[in-house]
């Protein structure tokens, strides 16, 4: 989700569910230990609960930046062990670190280490040719030996030869049998199953089936209301009814209006609302005047309510 889940797209699902944990996108170890780059950990307290995704394989690189996420006040570090992206692979951490359990063990001791938040980790089943039911429960214990309680199993391999990182999104097979047979094998982790998952009523279904968490990315980003608007309710069970979809678009008013008054470009936080409507009556026109007039010089709040107005006119 690098480029999407920033700080903007986060405030703007949280207006739409408070209890589900949010991720950042990957901020490197080196871009935060090396580069300085401190501006990357900034967000909100009103995107709470949220966990800053870390990448990384230098196990005292990533002792010092899980440091400065939680001086930074975040509720969760997850370490990074799925991505497929040829930046990071180059950079030797994300999905390539499933060969290297005993470095991942190494490095999520030291992140244990250094601060007090809770060290999870996202991986998948497995890369290239390894098999997954050989190599994904030895990473499991592994890592669990070195103090992690929370996975989150991305339930494909990751083909790091031969296909690109969106081919790893869509061609490798799911295997979410392999991730509950790993609830099974390893009941006292929390074990949250990821990939290829768009509705709730899938979420509701892995859950009641023993899993402990569902993660959804994409799905959520492209369809968030029809994902998030009612997890509170349904998975949570929270009795407050969601905001509706022009509700939620005019709270995002304040939020635009800081980030312009900062020097941000309208377009910033717009391109992740693209998909508010999506499979309503106006869900086009909503996305045609965002994406025509929101990338626009000196473009503000105007350019939110023409699209609205869009909404309601092809609505009625």
């Amino acid at each position: 989700m690098m480029d999407w889940t920033d700080r903007h797209c986060r405030a703007f699902h949280r207006l739409l569910t408070r209890h589900t944990l949010l991720y950042t996108e990957m901020v490197t170890a080196p871009a935060l230990v090396r580069g300085g780059a401190r501006h990357l950990l900034d967000f909100s307290p009103d995107e709470h609960p949220v966990a800053c995704q870390l990448g990384g394989a230098d196990p005292g690189e990533l002792a010092e930046a899980a440091a400065m996420v939680a001086e930074a006040g975040y509720d969760e570090v997850n370490l990074n062990v799925g991505c497929p992206s040829d930046r990071v692979r180059s950079g030797c951490f994300g999905a390539v670190l499933m060969e290297t359990p005993d470095l991942v063990a190494r490095c999520v001791s030291a992140m244990i280490a250094a601060q007090a938040l809770p060290v999870t980790v996202k991986c998948r089943i497995g890369v290239d040719d390894q098999d997954p039911a050989t190599v994904l429960p030895d990473f499991i214990a592994r890592i669990a030996d070195a103090g992690v309680t929370r996975i989150a199993i991305h339930a494909r391999k990751a083909w790091l030869e031969g296909l690109s990182p969106k081919e790893n999104r869509e061609i490798p097979p799911l295997d979410y049998g392999l991730v509950h047979a790993m609830k099974a094998r390893f009941p006292g982790l929390h074990i949250s199953v990821n990939g290829g998952i768009a509705s709730l009523d899938e979420a509701e279904a892995f859950l009641a089936a023993g899993l402990d968490g569902v993660m959804i990315g994409r799905a959520a980003y492209h369809d968030p209301y029809g994902v998030l608007a009612e997890a509170d309710r349904r998975i949570f069970g929270a009795d407050a009814l969601p905001r509706s979809r022009a509700e939620v678009a005019l709270a995002m008013r304040p939020h635009i209006a800081r980030h312009l008054e900062a020097g941000g470009r309208l377009h910033g936080v717009t391109r992740h609302m693209l998909g508010l409507f999506a499979g309503q009556p106006g869900a086009r026109a909503w996305r045609r005047v965002l994406s025509e007039r929101a990338h626009r010089e000196g473009a503000g709040l105007e350019v939110l309510d023409a699209a609205l107005d869009a909404v309601t006119a092809r609505a009625a």
